[in-house]
């Protein structure tokens, strides 16, 4: 990762204090990882459950790095210079954020239980448009891929967009000090993923670290429909604070959507009102879920500098991310809704909304619900009564907790033992008139399901 000019050992020491044994070192690149490493580049030994950087210092050494950080005893020869900090994380952190303002780049954070990624694709895709923009890859959104994301600012960005999820309380807290964003939004707040936060209230807390922050003439972009928006405006205190919604029922949003069409597809098509005007904007994405997600970005990209003309163009050439409500082409002419990258109570609606309007038979693949303590069982009941009454043709589910689901759905359901049987029941059902939605969380690997449905 290549910075913007060089910094030096000495500079970190300073920032964090420390014990630098060898001479002062500048450096313009930087590697977590010996694998890819390349001479002159600054080691960082990062640390995490399943792996130690220390244990690779000499090895970076070996491959050429002009230096290492690290945070444990390190034996290596005299002629390398090491720098030992209290932590390397904190290390990762400051870099990333050093790098960071020296850019120039106006910097958009967001978070919220649902929808992060697709909501930073859609303001990656409008600002664009007119803009150099780096956004998060992937979902390298943890303490980790936020810092990852900051090194790869360079001088020639206008525009960074952050996708920032935690796991438990003050991960956010942690990107965001070092990220330092101009403009940040909570999409909402609901249980999914309950288990790191203890409580709903822990997880609207946890998502409202992302308002602290933000400079005294930063802006938070919040969502007026979500029923913890007055916590967050009263912890904004004195920003701007900017008003997303779906139809402006309560009157005060600053953006919002009307005249919402859903296409036989499940593409959307909506009328956009903004403070500048309004506009007509159409979507290749499925569910009128993914309108909330177009107002939301569309506000944020506007408060960034987007024009109307920016978020038309930016939401009507963005794609379906794949395992988000993607359509895929199955085996024998069938038609496959992937959707299986996660899965909480919300997004279940979501997808099941989007079904029960595809024609000829549907089926829901259910998978598990992970993360969700206490209220597991009767969120995966939810799920099995809400598609039952949305008129899903048939429910067939794999895995322990979806029982819950299958018997809540009622006696068109099937709980398989196994994924393997659950694929050949649908192998032999796959017509031309079947449509499956595949949905779980991750740690179900309904993905596996895709891959053997999907025409090859």
């Amino acid at each position: 990762m290549k910075l913007i000019g060089s910094m030096t050992l000495s500079l970190v020491e300073k920032e964090l204090g420390g014990d630098l044994r060898g001479a002062d070192v500048e450096f313009s690149t930087v590697s977590t990882d010996t694998r890819t490493l390349q001479k002159n580049d600054l080691y960082l030994a990062l640390s995490g459950e399943n792996f130690d950087g220390n244990e690779f210092v000499s090895e970076a050494m070996e491959k050429g790095a002009c230096a290492a950080i690290c945070d444990q005893d390190i034996d290596v020869a005299a002629q390398y210079s090491v720098l030992k900090v209290a932590d390397c994380q904190e290390a990762f952190g400051l870099i990333a954020s050093l790098n960071r303002m020296r850019s120039s780049a106006k910097v958009v954070a967001l978070t919220g239980s649902q929808g992060k990624t697709s909501v930073k694709e859609m303001i990656g895709s409008i600002l664009e448009v007119s803009a150099n923009t780096l956004i998060t890859e992937a979902n390298l959104n943890n303490t980790i891929g936020v810092p990852l994301t900051m090194l790869k600012i360079s001088a020639e960005h206008e525009r960074v967009v952050l996708e920032m999820g935690a796991n438990s309380a003050g991960e956010i807290a942690f990107s965001v000090g070092y990220a330092k964003p101009d403009i940040a939004l909570i999409t909402n707040a609901n249980a999914a993923h309950i288990e790191g936060f203890g409580s709903l209230q822990g997880i609207v807390e946890a998502k409202g670290e992302i308002i602290d922050g933000l400079s005294a003439d930063g802006i938070i972009v919040l969502n007026a429909d979500d029923k913890n928006c007055a916590q967050w405006i009263d912890r904004a205190g004195d920003r701007k604070t900017v008003l997303f919604s779906f139809e402006n029922k309560s009157g005060n949003a600053d953006y919002y959507a009307s005249d919402v069409e859903v296409a036989e597809s499940g593409a959307v098509s909506f009328n956009l009102a903004t403070p500048q005007g309004r506009k007509t904007i159409n979507m290749n994405l499925l569910g009128e879920h993914n309108v909330m997600n177009a107002v939301s970005a569309a506000a944020v990209a506007m408060e960034a500098g987007a024009s109307l003309s920016d978020i038309e163009t930016g939401l009507a050439e963005l794609q379906a991310i794949k395992g988000r409500l993607s359509p895929v082409e199955g085996i024998s002419g069938s038609r496959l809704i992937d959707d299986s990258y996660n899965a909480s109570p919300d997004s279940f609606i979501a997808a099941i909304k989007v079904l029960r309007n595809c024609k000829g038979r549907t089926i829901l693949l259910a998978g598990e619900m992970k993360e969700l303590g206490l209220e597991s069982e009767e969120a995966h009941r939810f799920v099995g009564r809400y598609a039952a009454e949305s008129g899903i043709d048939d429910l067939w589910a794999s895995g322990e907790s979806c029982k819950a689901v299958t018997d809540a759905f009622g006696s068109k359901a099937r709980l398989f033992q196994d994924q393997s049987e659950l694929i050949k029941a649908c192998k032999e059902v796959a017509f031309s008139d079947v449509t499956f939605l595949i949905k779980g969380s991750r740690g179900a690997r309904m993905d596996l399901i895709v891959n053997e449905m999907r025409k090859k």
